[in-house]
This record gives structure tokens, sequence and C-alpha cells, in this order.
């Protein structure tokens, strides 16, 4: 549908969608020059072993890198990895680094590195934790030599170590340190193309290039600048005036995207979002006792009007849910229970709840004004079927403190979804997810053993064949239960300045790509 609509615009507008070549360019690089590109909203932290927030990944994954990055179609590609195998039962991954990698301190980047970062993401990254159950033992026979040994085959491991997922820490500067405190945290130093230099709290996050970078030749960027622009309206005006240079997705309301998009000497392309898949729903806290009952959740399923919210408030960019796996990940099926737009059964299925109209808190996302007018919409539809809802505004940390401490009882997100259910998806619903002080896991409190079972079952059995009917059941019973109310499935166009060259080159798009951004001076 994204292409769709793309090329709708691309079309009415003149312009010609941008290539992304990762080989075989038809133009030579450029080597020189300064990007502006917007960060909306400003991250809350940069150290991406700790935040995992959309705008955190953003920036830091041109800050840190993985063992692996990943086409867009979600192929492996080489990373901090040179190369990698796999032993015939499926069993051992054995991955040899690349030699002469340093950090940005100058500190040679080993596997030490990669035992000591795989210790600290078990506690602080509720998806790498997720990810790495699977995991029996990790060994480095060597400094550049990792080997993993899985307790049972896992197809989806190799999809695991992307910067997001897995970002490689430096030993020498967190070990023996309180990690939430350490003064590294505010000023980064990971492996990537870009240097931390400098953050403007409110203004900017400055990123220069590393010059001993171990790719030769990259990047070819000296800097790149984070301007931090809190109005939407400031950062369309921004682009039309040549402020910035590159607009991520998100970074301007939609209602504004098709006129930006007509400015000369502008380009959009919806690439580079293949491995995130962003799926839009409402936290429900199964800890507030009104909202433990499935029928209040299946009748705020009801009560919703996810279309207007498709249709008028995201400009038609995005795609209805019908339950916990985005339409663009392995084994999706639509063989679920619908929940069409339906006020009546809505306020039938509250009275039979015995909902008397307590007060429930909501806690809107602070990304910009499509969110807030998101917020307003479905506070209408629940106050519309006699739902008592009051509204707590918050910024981006303090929601996300909220959220970590339990401290709601709906609340908007949206989450990636990584190509696999077993990736993205199973941590949002397992029992073993639910802890306290962490973001993008089980925050809502749902536990149904046999959904852990199906989840467990999924993600080792094989082949594919087996793996898809036991996704197809689990997501029936997670959308009979409504463990959450999933709302849309997200698009996020990218436009550019045509003088960037080569930014999205991966499945992650702007995250890790100003490695290979030139300007076409």
């Amino acid at each position: 549908m994204l292409k769709r609509v793309l090329l709708g615009v691309l079309l009415g507008c003149g312009l010609a969608a941008a290539a992304w070549p990762v080989d075989g360019r038809a133009e030579e690089p450029k080597v020189g020059g300064v990007i502006n590109a917007v960060i909306q909203p400003e991250p809350p932290g940069l150290m991406l072993a700790m935040v995992q927030n959309g705008p955190t990944q953003m920036v830091s994954g041109n800050i840190f890198e993985g063992l692996l990055r990943y086409s867009p179609k979600l192929e492996p590609l080489p990373g901090l990895a040179e190369s990698w195998t796999i032993s015939p039962d499926a069993k051992v991954y054995t991955f040899k680094l690349k030699p002469g990698v340093t950090w940005h301190d100058g500190k040679p980047f080993t596997s030490a590195d990669v035992l000591f970062s795989i210790e600290m993401l078990k506690k602080t990254h509720a998806r790498a934790r997720n990810n790495l159950t699977v995991v029996e033992k990790v060994e480095a026979p060597d400094d550049l030599t990792v080997v993993f040994t899985l307790k049972q085959p896992f197809g989806p491991f190799i999809g695991i170590f992307e910067v997001g997922s897995m970002p490689m820490v430096p030993k020498h500067l967190y070990e023996g340190t309180d990690w939430n405190t350490n003064p590294y945290n505010n000023a980064p130093v990971g492996t990537g193309p870009f240097m931390f230099k400098e953050w403007q709290k409110g203004s900017f996050i400055e990123l220069v290039k590393n010059p001993n970078y171990h790719e030769k030749g990259k990047p070819y960027l000296d800097a790149i600048y984070w301007q931090i622009i809190p109005d939407a309206a400031a950062r369309a005006v921004a682009f039309e005036t040549g402020k910035v240079d590159v607009l991520p997705g998100g970074s301007i309301e939609n209602f504004d995207v098709p006129r930006v998009s007509k400015l000369p000497g502008a380009c959009v392309t919806g690439a580079g979002w293949e491995f995130f898949s962003p799926l839009a729903w409402l936290w429900l806290n199964h800890r507030n006792p009104i909202l433990a009952n499935k029928k209040v959740r299946q009748a705020i399923m009801y009560a919703i009007d996810r279309n207007f919210a498709k249709d008028v408030i995201w400009n038609g960019l995005g795609k209805v849910a019908t339950g916990p796996s985005a339409s663009t990940i392995k084994f999706y099926t639509d063989d679920v229970p619908k929940y069409d737009y339906d006020p009546a059964k809505a306020k039938a299925l509250l009275k039979e709840a015995g909902y008397k109209g307590e007060k429930i808190r909501m806690l809107p996302l602070a990304y910009g004004e499509t969110w807030q007018r998101w917020g307003e919409a479905v506070k209408q539809n629940l106050q519309d079927v006699g739902m008592n809802i009051e509204t707590i505004a918050t910024d981006v940390p303090g929601g996300n403190q909220k959220i970590m401490d339990w401290d709601y009882d709906i609340a908007f997100t949206y989450l990636y979804q990584y190509g696999d259910p077993a990736l993205g998806v199973s941590r949002n619903y397992l029992t073993s997810a639910i802890a306290k002080g962490q973001l993008f896991n089980n925050v809502e409190g749902y536990s149904n053993p046999e959904v852990d079972q199906l989840f467990a079952d999924g993600a080792v059995a094989t082949p594919d064949a087996k793996r898809k009917e036991i996704y197809d059941k689990v997501q029936k019973i997670l959308v009979e239960d409504v463990p959450v109310a999933w709302l849309l499935e997200l698009q996020f166009p990218t436009i550019t300045k045509c003088k960037v060259k080569d930014l999205i080159t991966t499945g992650i798009g702007v995250n890790d790509g100003f490695r290979d951004a030139w300007l076409d001076k």
C-alpha cells in the first residue's frame, strides 16, 4: 500500500523515485559535506544498550554497530562480523570478527567486547534478553572469534544482530561501573562511522566523521547535525528553506507529506522500514481490575474507529491492524476474530462487564500533532461508549517512565516487528517478558500459559509450515484475548533533498544509513 501511495505522490509531484543502490553505484560518491537531519522527538538518551526508543535508534545506529547488518530483503550482511558459519545441526553459530576495528577512543574491538555486551544486554535490553533465551553459551576462543551455542535450533537467530537489537558496548568503559549512571551514557563511544561530539539539549545533536572507521574510505560525510525542532510546521519550513536536508519518517505531520514532497529538489521513498514494520497499539494495563476484564478490552477494540484514524489522522499512510503481527512479516494471518467499529457492541460488552464509569487514565504519545490528534480521537471514541477517560499529559521521557513503572491504565505506543514473530512479536505477550523498569516488553502484564507455550514452540519448530500452523493458532488466541488494543500498521515515508545520495541502503534505512550517504555537491 505504501508503495502505491508514494508512487501516487511522486507522479503527482513530477518527481522520480530516488534509487538507493547497495552495490554498483552509477555515480562515484563525493567526499565531504555536512547533512542536517531532523530528529523527532528529541531522544531521551543515546546509549543504545540502555534506551531503545525510535529516535535513539535513529541517531545512535550511526554511532554504534552490531555484528551484522540486513538488506531490504532482510538478508544478513557483514557488520562487525566479516563472516559467519552455521553448523549442520543449526545449533552453533560462529562469527569471525573484522580485524583492525577500534572504538572511537582508539581501543581495539575484540570478542571480549561481544561477550560483555551480551551479558549487559540481557539486563538492560528487553528484546535482546528475549532473543538470547535460546542461547546455551557464548564463547570467545580468540580475540576475533565468537561462538554461540544454542539449546536447540532457532531459525530466526541470524536476524538478531542488527545494531538496535544487539549493539556492541565497549567493555573497557562499562565493566565494573553502574551502567545507569555511567558518564558515557551521555557521550556514547561506539565503533560506528560517526562519533558523538555534542548535544545541545533542545537544539541539536552533532556527530562527526570517524577518521579511523574500519570501512576504508567511509564515511563520506564530515558530520551530521540532528536538528531538534519541536514544532511540526517549523520542521517542514526548515526543509523548505534548506536548513535541513533529511526528514526521516515521522518528522512532519502526515497531512504535510504531499505538499512537502512537491517542493523543488525533494525526493521521497518508503524504503528503509522493512526490518521494522511498525505496529501501533494501546497498552492496556491488566493490573487495573477494570482492564483485567477481557470484555472491557474487547469493548475498547469495538469502540475505536481505526479506519477514521487511518484515513483522516494518518492521511492513508497506514493499514488497520488485525492483531499482534503486521501483515508484512512472516507467518501473518488475518484469519482471526474481527473488531469492526461498533459502538453499540462496545456498550453492551461494558455493561456485561459491570463497568460503572470508573476513571481510566490514558497516556498519549508525545510524538507530535498527529499523535495528539489520535489521542483526542480515541478519547472521544471511548467516551462515546460511556468510558470515563482522563488524559495524562507528559513528555517522552516522562511517558516512558510511567509505562516502565506500570503507572498507567491505557497508553499509546508503536513497536517494531523485526521480520519474525519470535523476534518482534512474542516479547510483548510472554509471561517471562514481564519485567518492571523495562520498556517495549510485556508491560501490560498479560499472562496466558498456552500462549507462552505456543510462542516457545513456534520459535524452534521446523519446517516453516509447522511454524505457520503454530503462529496461526497463537494469533487467534491473542486476538480473542485482546491483551492490547491493536490500531494501525504505520507507514513512514522519508523525504530528502535529492542531492543526498545512498542514504537508505539497508532494511533499517536512516538508522544505519549515513555510513554510505554522500552529498552530490
